[in-house]
């Protein structure tokens, strides 16, 4: 096995555009396809306060980065809403809000999201205020600085999730994107390499190395574990430009990420060497590829997030595609902040596809040649 690893490291050496085409096409797809979704949302306010762009109020509203407040008369508000300008518009007031809307859409939740917390941190701080006011002994302004202090490091943080239950749902589509470019490439350069077994057996290199020393599971792990290694670095590659060159904070779960991306690239690599062999020829093989990961793309969540699919057929058949449970895992272990307990549910899901596919796999392949 270790000869034929050596072997296939010397051919990489000397042809590694694959893994450097697809590593870059990766990145390329997720920056720009992605610089679409970073930009803020556009909401036109109105308000019956007077002088609001001088007041507290309103810069405090504009402290968010997701959100871009733009101060409109109520007529101009209700025509963007209506031409479709605006996805909704707000009424502001001054404990209060009303949210205008023409249809319901998935920024709207997190628009009414954000405003009901920005609205209770005013009236907490307007109650602390009262509570305060016929107190001598207690200083009101001095517990909000202290207060405004805590609030990048709060001392209690409660959180309640549940990685396959919860109705919340968060979509972050900076993650998304890389994600779902990074795991839809990749099936590409695993696939060139399980294909090779498919060429060389087609041109019988294999019959000669059977007379070799080489025993025959040392032949299909070199080649698989070449394919394994080729597909992990390639992903973890890409994570580690996002990480620390673009500067995306992967929720602090970087690390939890590197460990989901084993069992899914083992997952392809069985997967390619399933379709290897039920293929007759190598031009069967790239055919069916194309197809195969395109497919398993739109259904497993690449390119776009399962949570916004209302068919329940469509995500029954998700169920049996590896990229909805690689793409599950890096979602928990990032934007859900799962524990490494939690993340054993997609793992095993996808360590259970690649030992059945490449069970299979083999055994198709061997039944082929006798």
């Amino acid at each position: 096995m270790i000869s034929i690893l050596q072997a296939k490291f010397r051919l990489f050496l000397r042809k590694p555009m694959l893994l450097i085409g697809m590593t870059v096409m990766s990145i390329v797809f997720a920056l720009l396809l992605g610089a679409a979704n970073y930009s803020s949302i556009n909401v036109p306010i109105y308000t019956d306060i007077n002088n609001i762009e001088e007041t507290p109020l309103w810069k405090d509203l504009n402290k968010t980065q997701g959100f871009e407040f733009t101060l409109v008369t109520k007529d101009e508000a209700k025509k963007m809403v209506s031409e479709g300008d605006a996805e909704a518009a707000v009424k502001l007031e001054e404990d209060s809000y009303t949210i205008v809307i023409v249809t319901e859409t998935s920024n709207l939740h997190l628009l009414d999201s954000y405003l009901q917390t920005f609205y209770g941190d005013i009236l907490m701080k307007d109650k602390i205020k009262e509570a305060t006011a016929t107190s001598a002994h207690v200083d009101s302004n001095a517990i909000l600085d202290e207060l405004k202090e805590k609030e990048e490091n709060p001392l209690f943080k409660i959180q309640t999730a549940s990685f396959r239950g919860d109705d919340a749902v968060i979509i972050d589509n900076q993650l998304q994107t890389i994600f779902g470019f990074t795991l839809f490439f990749v099936i590409y350069t695993i696939s060139y390499n399980v294909h090779n077994i498919l060429q060389e057996k087609t041109w019988g290199v294999w019959d000669r190395m059977i007379l070799s020393p080489l025993k025959k599971w040392e032949m299909y792990a070199g080649n698989l574990v070449y394919s394994f290694l080729m597909g992990y670095v390639q992903v973890a590659l890409i994570f580690l430009v996002f990480r620390y060159a673009v500067g995306v904070e992967f929720y602090g779960g970087f690390g939890k990420t590197l460990i989901v991306l084993i069992p899914y690239v083992f997952s392809i690599v069985a997967l390619a060497l399933f379709l290897a062999s039920i293929v007759k020829s190598t031009q069967q093989f790239n055919a069916i590829i194309s197809l195969v990961s395109v497919s398993l793309s739109m259904l497993g969540g690449a390119y776009w997030p399962l949570e916004i699919v209302s068919s329940d057929f469509l995500l029954k058949v998700s169920d049996f595609v590896p990229i909805k449970h690689g793409m599950e895992g890096l979602k928990a272990a990032t934007i859900y902040g799962a524990s490494m307990s939690e993340l054993l549910y997609p793992i095993s899901i996808l360590t259970l596809m690649g030992v059945v596919l490449i069970g299979i796999g083999i055994n198709v392949m061997e039944r082929k040649n006798t």
